[in-house]
């Protein structure tokens, strides 16, 4: 782990490490100036500041960017998902990448993509179109009853992505994020517990 050189006392945050993923606190950091600030004062909230993780030791940025607080690299959207087959788990997890870094559009496509995946591996025949998919889920008892709005959603939603000269929204991306997260909790997370047992 590196030994950060020099750091100071900042005003206290809190955040999800991007790294470790865990939800830390801390005050060990660097801070930055703000034109027309120009204040070396740790405690301005208009500074932007470089926190070291109490947990891994590795340094997050927060920015001021438009009006916002921007943390760099900020933390994977969603949550893990245990049970996973491999090709499954990887593609979730680069699809949690692309929204953190706000690849929206690649994130969509690739949300498209991972449904193709987990219905294949949950029985449907392989080579089929994305709706043929969407649809098998559907019918064969992955999607609860009150989530066929959803599945209905996401056939839109993914289809103007892949078809139509659209770009897809923060929303877009993580709306179909949180569906694809519960159909996996569903699927393949609460089975693994249960066999576990």
């Amino acid at each position: 782990m590196a030994k950060w050189y020099k750091t100071e006392s900042i005003r206290p945050n809190e955040w999800v490490c991007g790294y470790c993923g865990n939800m830390v606190g801390g005050d060990e950091g660097y801070f930055g100036i703000q034109p027309p600030n120009h204040s070396w004062d740790g405690d301005n909230p208009g500074n932007d500041f470089v926190y070291v993780c109490p947990r891994c030791k590795n340094p997050t940025v927060f920015v001021h960017e438009r009006g916002n607080v921007v943390q760099i690299p900020g933390p994977l959207f969603g949550n893990d998902v245990d049970g996973l087959p491999e090709t499954v788990e990887a593609l979730y997890r680069e699809i949690r990448e692309c929204v953190k870094s706000g690849c929206y559009t690649s994130a969509v496509l690739s949300e498209r993509k991972l449904l193709m995946h987990i219905a294949v591996d949950n029985g449907a025949e392989a080579g089929k179109s994305f709706y043929d998919y969407v649809g098998y889920l559907s019918d064969a008892g992955y999607v609860p009853p009150n989530g066929k709005d959803w599945v209905d959603e996401i056939r839109k939603r993914s289809n103007e992505a892949n078809h139509e000269i659209v770009m897809a929204t923060q929303e877009d991306a993580c709306q179909l994020l949180d569906f694809i997260e519960m159909l996996l909790k569903f699927i393949y997370e609460f089975p693994s517990r249960v066999r576990r047992k």
